[in-house]
């Protein structure tokens, strides 16, 4: 689909470092240009910026949320949580994190894909099933696209994880994009089919 009047689509990947392309040899073979090489091939107006910080928790992507918004995304994709987990942070003031950022895409014109996240099992069943109820819950309350688990697919699968386990190789990122897209072009449709201002 080509927007009408040539129109080019923005998309914000904001997130951490499973969105910035944290050790890959290749920047090209981070999620946000994995994700505009694609769609290009697929014939859409894109263009990706890669809004991924390492190491960034909920509290800091709030922080920063309003300067992206300023740039006036098309798009945004939300992927934050995984270090408030593994940083064993407060589950509430996470989802309160997730929550502002939610609210402040909605306020825009942008629409809004929010990734999901599951906790690693060793952190114990509290935490772990607290944790994973925080992003379903978000996107039926604010009545958001959804794509329940950002690693889908890939988690756990050696083959696609870089050594440390955590992070997706290249062939990993191909992954991620090859299961998100669907989501990613349903978007690019509702924003093709706003009206002009």
């Amino acid at each position: 689909m080509v927007c009408p009047r040539g129109k080019v689509i923005f998309i914000s990947a904001f997130g951490d470092s499973l969105v910035s392309g944290y050790g890959l040899d290749n920047a090209m073979d981070a999620f946000p240009m994995v994700l505009q090489e694609t769609l290009r091939k697929l014939g859409y107006a894109v263009v990706v910026e890669n809004d991924g910080i390492a190491g960034n928790t909920t509290a800091q992507g709030r922080a920063r949320l309003p300067k992206v918004l300023l740039s006036r995304p098309d798009i945004v994709i939300l992927e934050l949580g995984a270090n408030d987990m593994l940083q064993h942070r407060s589950v509430d003031r996470m989802k309160n994190n997730l929550a502002a950022m939610i609210r402040k895409v909605k306020a825009t014109d942008a629409e809004l894909l929010f990734a999901g996240m599951y906790a690693v099992p060793h952190l114990g069943k509290r935490y772990t099933n607290k944790f994973d109820a925080v992003f379903p819950d978000l996107a039926a309350k604010y009545n958001v696209l959804f794509y329940p688990f950002f690693l889908e697919g890939v988690a756990l699968d050696h083959a696609l994880n870089q050594q440390d386990g955590h992070h997706p190789n290249a062939a990993g990122v191909r992954v991620i994009v090859r299961n998100i897209l669907p989501y990613v072009v349903k978007l690019i449709g509702a924003v093709c089919k706003q009206p002009t201002h």
